[in-house]
């Protein structure tokens, strides 16, 4: 008798996975690092031999925003959409090391592979951005330099191009958050990924570097399918911009942004508020900093003890950009929940009611970003569980 074959998300479909399953079985033999339970691995100190420091050094990407910007900018000519990616592949970075309490002596490594083909002059904007940001978190007294880089023309391998940036960092051992703290009675608090920061330049629309790939082909019109490096030849006709809108048109709901601006929006980095915050309050009151990328506001289950539930009550208001992936897609909210971060994208887990007051005044008077309270942990008799409520009622994960 077969097995039953479980239906493919849409995500799937595309050749993505927010759950990354197959990565996951295949890193699962792997050491684990000092800290288990941390979000990012902890080295011993490799190079230093000291027992009281430890090492970081922690990869990421943009993702296939970097197909999105290309696309902007052929249509547009505005420049301003490749030199983004770099800054949101290294926010990435620099917010993952933060969810351990790495905020200082951030080294950066970048590499920019592009299809040069398609690529040329424009790489001085996109390797000059990095810097720019870098510089931009030494304003905010964060030690963040850019080491080195690599720019490979690889027409073969890339369609067009991408951004891969890894960061090092050395720290104390006792400053390590480790998330596998998080236990049942902790509260959660969820930090509003739109808005202005007192950091950014602009109104952020929340999007972030995550779900870009649904968001794009869902979105955008037919009229894009003529731009073949832009996705994978091996999808499906029928999944590739499938969408009613130009990269022209305005948001709804929020005319502020064009549907460029929205998908687009630089992702936004919560460095500055987790020093501010681990500067004010003790690092013992802090059980767990979850960054909600892959696996958007799933990704907690993948932290603290076996037997919790993370019980999402409290959302935030689902962000125009996300009601209108949904609406023109018609992907169930079930899916934009594990998908995408649908309007914060950072969550600390806290053990009473105090400690989440300080961070939330922290947040709100001196970063300018919402704080509120949105869940709780509960016991749970089996494999760490999340429920969200939803716009379509309650969601278990």
């Amino acid at each position: 008798m077969h097995k039953k074959r479980q239906k493919l998300s849409t995500y799937e479909r595309r050749g993505v996975s927010s759950q990354k399953e197959d990565v996951h079985k295949a890193t699962s033999s792997l050491d684990k690092g000092l800290f288990p339970g941390a979000f990012c691995k902890i080295l011993p100190d490799v190079l230093g031999g000291s027992p009281s420091h430890c090492n970081i050094l922690h990869p990421d990407t943009a993702g296939t925003k970097a197909s999105l910007a290309y696309l902007a900018w052929r249509t547009t000519g505005n420049l301003g959409h490749l030199r983004g990616i770099p800054v949101d592949a290294l926010v990435m970075n620099v917010d993952d090391v933060g969810c351990v309490g790495a905020v200082q002596g951030i080294l950066v490594d970048q590499t920019i592979s592009r299809n040069s083909f398609q690529i040329k002059d424009e790489i001085k904007e996109i390797i000059e951005s990095a810097e720019q940001f870098c510089a931009m978190l030494r304003v905010w007294r964060i030690n963040c330099h850019f080491a080195s880089g690599e720019t490979a023309s690889v027409p073969d391998l890339v369609r067009t191009f991408d951004v891969g940036t890894s960061v090092a960092v050395r720290m104390k051992r006792k400053d390590v958050i480790d998330a596998s703290r998080v236990v049942p009675g902790d509260i959660i608090v969820g930090f509003s990924s739109t808005g202005q920061a007192r950091w950014e330049a602009e109104q952020n629309s929340g999007i972030g570097s995550n779900g870009l790939t649904n968001a794009r082909h869902e979105t955008l019109a037919p009229f894009y399918r003529k731009f073949t490096q832009t996705y994978a030849p091996e999808m499906s006709r029928d999944l590739v911009y499938r969408g009613k809108y130009r990269l022209e048109d305005r948001l709804p709901e929020d005319r502020s942004f064009t549907i460029a601006g929205a998908l687009l929006s630089p992702t936004r980095t919560y460095l500055p508020l987790i020093k501010m915050i681990l500067e004010a309050v003790p690092r013992r009151y802090i059980h767990g900093i979850i960054h909600c990328s892959g696996g958007g506001q799933t990704k907690i289950r993948k932290f603290g003890r076996s037997g919790n539930r993370y019980v999402k009550y409290r959302p935030f208001p689902v962000p125009a950009v996300f009601k209108m992936i949904q609406e023109v897609s018609k992907l169930s909210w079930r899916e934009m929940y594990e998908v995408f971060n649908m309007g914060w994208r950072l969550e600390m887990v806290v053990p009473d009611m105090k400690v989440a007051n300080d961070i939330r005044k922290i947040a709100m008077d001196e970063c300018d970003i919402s704080a509120k309270v949105v869940g709780a942990v509960e016991e749970e008799d089996g494999p760490n569980q999340v429920i969200i409520e939803t716009p379509s009622g309650q969601e278990k994960y």
